[in-house]
């Protein structure tokens, strides 16, 4: 049996002082200038950290301006509903390259659409998280958050305008850069 004089005292570690914990413009709580960002869970800000001088924080490719009427129906029909697809991929695809600090999946939700269309829930969960990818774009490009996720499946049951919504909404984003082409570089502002 060992004495207590026998175990080494453990080493002191010193405490790192804690960031101050700051108030946001929306109220939320943010833990300094030092907080990572994160999906609004508690203790972390929802919004990324912003440059005190207004300037681009990050930066991203342009997103891709498209005519809503062309998308909503106009090419669908002529495609025999294939561009449906192919546009819900594109627009995953640019929000993953416009704001690279999210993580985006570009083919699964399309994946959705395709194999779990005949489930109803699973297309209206994948139009909810599109909706709110493309407030976070808006977000990210120092636009008004206008999206609203609840409406990009509400609209599905309304003749699917909920597709030309979608198409409104992102392209704001697009205006939000004129002149610039798509895929070409953009500043990120949030």
């Amino acid at each position: 049996m060992t004495e207590p004089s026998d175990i080494p005292p453990t080493p002191q570690v010193p405490q790192q002082p804690q960031p101050p914990i700051v108030a946001g413009p929306d109220g939320s709580a943010s833990m300094g200038a030092t907080n990572p960002v994160h999906d609004g869970s508690a203790g972390f800000s929802p919004h990324p950290p912003t440059n005190q001088a207004g300037g681009a924080v990050a930066s991203g490719l342009a997103v891709k301006r498209r005519n809503p009427f062309a998308v909503w129906i106009g090419l669908p029909l002529i495609t025999l509903g294939i561009y449906y697809f192919v546009w819900y991929y594109k627009i995953h695809k640019e929000m993953a390259e416009f704001d690279r600090r999210r993580q985006i999946p570009v083919v699964g939700p399309m994946l959705v659409l395709l194999l779990l269309g005949w489930t109803v829930i699973g297309p209206l969960i994948s139009y909810h998280n599109a909706g709110a990818r493309i407030r976070n774009a808006q977000r990210a490009a120092g636009l008004p958050e206008t999206c609203s996720p609840l409406l990009c499946w509400l609209l599905a049951f309304v003749f699917s305008t909920n597709l030309l919504y979608m198409q409104f909404e992102l392209n704001k984003v697009a205006d939000r850069y004129p002149g610039a082409a798509p895929h070409s570089p953009v500043p990120l502002f949030v």
